[in-house]
């Protein structure tokens, strides 16, 4: 199937064939002409199906069909706030600025304006290009409501709206931010949800906000993609990070990705890295967008071997080519281990995900397997066994501690009885 049999505008299929698109993926090829045929959707993708192009390609379709009122355009110089046609919603900052960046080519040769707003950067630069023009905003909640309440967007006339990760946006606590957004919006409008997961929160926010909407599922929800080679490593915790510097050297992996659990723990395994020989940088949410930007970048230039990652990378990071991701603290949620790994095996390429896991860290693995549906292989490297007495070790203290807790209740019981009795 080509992208003009999907219905799309030739200058838009003009375009995307110059980027390199040759053919669309399997959610392009569903979702497109249902979104051109007006109706609401709930998509299941995991990340790297080309998911962006299906709501974005859409969009623009659309708003080249029926372009804004000359009253529309005039006004932009006239008021104080700018009227967005479509809104695009994202969890993270990376995810924003990927989504803009991709849609922004997709529009190159067209009239339609776009603006980006997010966190850790200037809002009065991100004024300064919305008030110039913005059919298609694309914004993450908190600094879109900072807009909001400034007056610098007004959500009223919004015609289209996407949600995308819609699951990473409810872990990260965005409900509330959701909820008063959409009460600045017309009822009236298209909504596209897209989410790679789709766990009991998550489906009874599509059920609030879509309009019998179209069921698009391209992989069965909750699952990993079936490129991404699964492997887990039983290994000590205090010998994970001479583990993972073993895998990196001997194996001679050049471009590498790690999950650590903590934002603390992100920046101190990039600098134990370094004093391995292995040019490691890190981002996580402490870092400023500059800062998380030129990391980034230097990670995609080759500059740095190893980016160390805190799960607010685990969406919007598109890395071309990313052939390994490893967790290095197993997720806490078994849901964040599907959008790490999606971070590779994209777009059909092969990938390899590997997980070190400690022994404190067995329920992580068990909870990932049960939302997967299947085990996970499990293999133990010559020179770094787990060492059984730290099991022994650890489930005594865990013994230890467990009477201790029944202790100190016996103890504070009776000390209220005795309290009574007096």
């Amino acid at each position: 199937m080509s992208f003009q049999a999907l219905g799309l505008q030739s200058q838009l299929v003009d375009t995307v064939t110059a980027l390199g698109f040759q053919s669309p993926t399997p959610v392009q090829q569903q979702a497109i002409p249902e979104v051109l045929a007006g109706h609401d959707i709930m998509a299941g993708a995991q990340t790297g199906t080309g998911k962006t192009a299906a709501f974005g390609l859409p969009l623009l379709h659309q708003l080249l069909d029926k372009p804004a009122s000359l009253a529309e355009v005039a006004g932009r110089n006239e008021k104080s706030d700018i009227q967005i046609r479509a809104l695009i919603l994202t969890p993270t900052r990376e995810l924003a600025q990927q989504v803009y960046d991709s849609i922004a080519s997709y529009s190159e040769n067209t009239q339609i304006k776009l603006a980006v707003a997010y966190g850790g950067t200037s809002m009065k630069t991100q004024v300064g290009a919305i008030r110039t023009g913005a059919d298609i905003l694309v914004a993450t909640p908190g600094r879109l409501l900072d807009h909001a309440h400034v007056g610098t967007v007004d959500l009223s006339k919004v015609e289209y709206f996407v949600l995308d990760e819609a699951d990473r946006m409810l872990d990260m606590g965005f409900i509330d931010d959701i909820k008063r957004i959409m009460r600045r919006m017309k009822a009236s409008r298209q909504t596209l949800f897209f989410s790679a997961t789709f766990s009991k929160q998550v489906k009874k926010l599509a059920h609030d906000i879509l309009d019998e909407p179209k069921l698009i599922e391209v992989t069965p929800s909750n699952s990993a993609a079936v490129t991404v080679e699964q492997m887990v490593y039983p290994v000590d915790k205090h010998r994970k990070r001479e583990l993972l510097s073993y895998l990196i050297g001997s194996r001679n992996w050049q471009q590498v990705l790690v999950f650590t659990k903590t934002k603390q723990g992100s920046d101190a395994l990039a600098k134990e890295l370094g004093l391995d020989g292995i040019k490691a940088v890190s981002i996580n949410g402490d870092k400023s967008q500059g800062a998380r930007q030129r990391a980034l970048n230097d990670f995609k230039e080759g500059k740095a071997r190893v980016l160390v990652a805190t799960d607010v990378a685990a969406r919007g990071l598109d890395i071309e080519q990313l052939e390994y991701v490893i967790n290095f603290d197993m997720p806490f949620k078994a849901e964040d281990y599907v959008h790490r790994i999606g971070r590779t095996g994209r777009a059909g390429q092969t990938g390899h995900a590997i997980s070190l896991m400690s022994i404190d860290e067995e329920w992580a693995l068990r909870a990932v397997e049960e939302l997967l549906d299947t085990r996970l292989p499990q293999q133990w490297l010559e020179g770094y066994e787990p060492d059984p007495n730290i099991e022994l070790s650890d489930n005594n203290r865990r013994g230890r501690s467990a009477e201790k807790r029944r202790a100190k209740a016996k103890s504070k019981i009776h000390k209220n009885r005795g309290g009574r009795m007096r």
